[in-house]
């Protein structure tokens, strides 16, 4: 037998604390709570604070209250480096103190979605846990300019964070945050409705070690901001404006002229935008992998063109909503190096002028794993299984409106599809 009633198994005896220990530290939180039910010994050995340097709860977030919290910053203290409470509406301010206290080692922390907190919670991560590299705050809705003045002041070695929906936070709080954080490496702002130009002032004078930033719905945005973002961050890999609809090319110039080392851009509902812009940034980027351009309406397959010859690394694009792509678009893509060799996602959803010919010349894009055609109404249903007698691996979401029946012999009046009717 392994166990025994005197608590004394065999695999006790035989390996000593430190090695059970070390098994013990590949087991999750689920598999831990059940070794500690098992017997003493290993009640001891799989509630040791070292076990729980990384604890992910959002599995758990209907039933996480703050008790728990403040039980587990008990048990682990200091071992604990990473938690997510991502979703855990139950806990607030009070836990998250007892917690900032008895933790202060934590270095990644995820407080998404956590509605409760406020700024009470922000004040003693900056009181206690000044090793803090990674936080988010995601749809943390009560916070306001003051936390980030504390964050400022007390969590001086953040790396990330994630302000997204926080929709409060204005210029003022932008500023004391970068001023005290100024190695910060990743900023995302979704959402943050009351930020304009100056808040990226102050981002450019202060975080010139920033790779990512993400503006989506920042609307009062203008050129003069990202003109400024690109100057003063020129590290910058990842770049999200989508929805920031009063941008023009000269955007797109400032991020060709200042940011060689682009990867990702999503500029989604930017309808400003044209090839000029395009080009430029094709041909001063190259190392651009993923463009999200939907409902960028005036780009035409120039862009294409463009990107094909110049960006070979290109591996998701999204060209939803651009009614001017056509066919010879999508043929200079599948002929590029990046169509051969990279291109793995391609969206097409309202592309009216893209046909089966464009299923064509995609089957020369051996690695392409999903390509979206909602509502391309000149693609068929035959010119899509051909493509994929050819592409068996690639995953096609499509859509086919049903056909309006013909009217009755001898009807009183015009028939509808069943859609019509239900509408």
């Amino acid at each position: 037998m392994v166990f025994s009633n005197n608590d004394e198994g065999l695999i006790n005896k035989k390996l000593p604390k430190e090695l059970l220990l070390r098994i013990f530290s590949f087991l999750d939180i689920v598999t831990l709570c059940r070794c500690a039910q098992i017997s003493k010994a290993w009640n001891i050995l799989a509630l040791d604070g070292s076990n729980w340097q990384r604890i992910d709860l959002f599995n758990f977030q209907t039933d996480v209250e703050g008790r728990v919290v403040e039980n587990i910053s008990k048990r682990c203290g200091g071992f604990l480096r990473k938690l997510s409470l991502r979703g855990c509406i139950g806990v607030g301010d009070s836990s998250l103190k007892t917690f900032a206290q008895n933790c202060r080692n934590i270095e990644h922390l995820n407080l998404n979605g956590c509605t409760k907190i406020t700024d009470s919670t922000c004040y003693s991560l900056s009181r206690f846990c000044s090793k803090l590299k990674h936080l988010d705050l995601t749809s943390c809705v009560s916070i306001t300019n003051s936390s980030l003045k504390g964050i400022s002041e007390g969590c001086r070695s953040l790396e990330y964070l994630n302000l997204s929906w926080c929709d409060q936070i204005t210029k003022d709080g932008i500023e004391a945050l970068v001023r005290g954080c100024r190695g910060l490496k990743s900023l995302l702002l979704r959402g943050c409705t009351q930020l304009e130009d100056e808040a990226l002032k102050h981002i450019q004078n202060y975080c010139h070690e920033l790779v990512s930033l993400n503006l989506q719905s920042c609307s009062r945005v203008t050129d003069e901001g990202v003109v400024q973002i690109c100057r003063g961050c020129p590290r910058l890999q990842a770049l999200c404006l989508s929805g920031c609809g009063n941008l023009t090319d000269a955007s797109l110039t400032a991020l060709a002229l200042n940011c060689p080392r682009l990867q990702i851009l999503e500029a989604a509902r930017c309808s400003h935008l044209t090839d000029a812009g395009f080009t430029l940034l094709a041909r001063n980027c190259h190392d651009l992998e993923k463009m999200d351009l939907e409902e960028c309406i005036l780009i035409t397959d120039s862009t294409l063109s463009q990107l094909s010859i110049h960006c070979p690394r290109l591996q998701a694009l999204s060209l939803s909503h651009c009614e001017l792509i056509t066919d010879d678009g999508i043929l200079h893509l599948s002929n590029s190096a990046c169509g051969h060799e990279r291109l793995r996602v391609l969206e097409l959803d309202n592309c009216l002028l893209i046909t089966d010919v464009a299923l064509e010349h995609l089957e020369h894009c051996r690695g392409l794993e999903r390509l979206e055609l909602y509502d391309c109404q000149q693609v068929t249903r035959a010119g899509i299984k051909r493509m994929r007698a050819q592409l068996p691996h690639v995953k096609v979401h499509a859509y086919f409106a049903p056909v309006t029946p013909p009217s009755a012999v001898g009807g009183g009046g015009q028939r509808l599809c069943r859609c019509c009717v239900i509408l």
